[in-house]
């Protein structure tokens, strides 16, 4: 009896170290691929074997319940992760787990541009081919309330930046990364903001730093215009800024702003309300947020472009109607 056992023992033995070089042969064995490189997408919540069927499916070649088993194997079986993979030829089942449980997806990037407003995000959003569109058709009200944004508007609340995301990612959760990197940036900027602004919150320094955004692309220039614009917050002036006087218009600005568009009374006219507008009017930069912050120190109420991209500050009006003379003879506009 005995002897029966040893032997059954043996060829168990036996057995097991053929099944097991089997498996170890077939776990370094390349797969067959439908194409090279190939796509595909694991899902969120998806199981090994799901995520082992969502590769067949893709074109992949292998043995049933192969990657199964290895992962269980080797104690891998509950990690693997979600997410757009790219695979070429010669990959082995055991490459592919050890991709799957790291992690190793592919990813995509999108790029947000200072001065953008919030439906141009949305139009980039809409057009990326490796983004999921969970936000298009959805009003602005309901995007704000899937991000738990608590806000009037969502216009500016998003920072301008390139994001890297995994393909197949949801455009929401892009749209909540943008969000937390505004807000991380705005509570820097205000907590280390200049004595005596004339803001009553953060939500107007954004609103300040958005309105700096739009009116010039020199980084250099930037923080006298908020100097001019701060100031004349302090002195109960006008703004009169035509960018808050153009999105106040919306679409049916043609590009060409006219003195009755500057009349138009609108929440946005800075030439017919007092204050700032109710929200900011595009993303603002980091560049321009310090400056709304941290302005230059300067008494200047008037600037006027020089035709070359920079401006021309100045302290009365005096020095600005010279100033207008100068560089924009015969223009119209061009002058605060």
């Amino acid at each position: 009896m005995l002897k029966i056992l040893r032997t059954l023992f043996l060829l168990a033995l036996v057995a097991a170290a053929a099944i097991a070089g089997t498996v170890y042969w077939l776990a370094n064995q390349p797969l067959q691929l439908a194409a090279s490189p190939l796509d595909f997408t694991v899902t969120a919540g998806s199981s090994l074997r799901s995520a082992e069927q969502q590769v067949v499916d893709a074109g992949v070649a292998m043995p049933p319940r192969l990657l199964e088993l290895l992962g269980r194997l080797l104690r891998v079986d509950a990690q693997i992760k979600a997410g757009s993979y790219e695979i070429a030829a010669g990959i082995t089942p055991l490459e592919l787990l050890r991709k799957l449980t790291r992690g190793d997806v592919t990813q995509a990037e999108i790029a947000f541009i200072e001065g953008w407003t919030f439906r141009q995000m949305r139009e980039r959003l809409d057009a990326h081919p490796d983004l999921r569109h969970d936000s298009r058709g959805l009003a602005e009200a309901e995007i704000l309330r899937r991000l738990g944004l608590d806000a009037q508007r969502a216009e500016g609340w998003f920072f301008p930046d390139t994001y890297l995301f995994a393909k197949q990612s949801s455009d929401l959760d892009v749209l909540a990364r943008a969000h937390r990197a505004m807000r991380r940036h705005l509570d820097r900027e205000w907590e280390q903001r200049a004595p005596g602004l004339p803001y009553g919150d953060s939500h107007q320094a954004l609103i300040m730093a958005s309105i700096v955004e739009k009116e010039t692309g020199r980084e250099a220039d930037r923080p006298m215009i908020a100097a001019v614009f701060a100031n004349r917050l302090r002195a109960g002036m006008l703004l009169q800024t035509d960018p808050t006087v153009i999105y106040g218009l919306g679409e049916s600005f043609d590009g060409n702003l006219r003195k009755r568009d500057l009349l138009a009374d609108t929440p946005y006219n800075t030439y017919t309300r007092p204050g700032l507008p109710p929200t900011p009017i595009a993303m603002p930069g980091l560049a321009s947020l310090r400056a709304a912050l941290n302005p230059a120190r300067s008494d200047a109420v008037y600037f006027v472009a020089r035709g070359d991209g920079s401006s021309h500050f100045s302290r009365t009006l005096d020095e600005h109607n010279q100033a207008v003379a100068r560089y924009q003879k015969g223009e119209k506009g061009g002058k605060r």
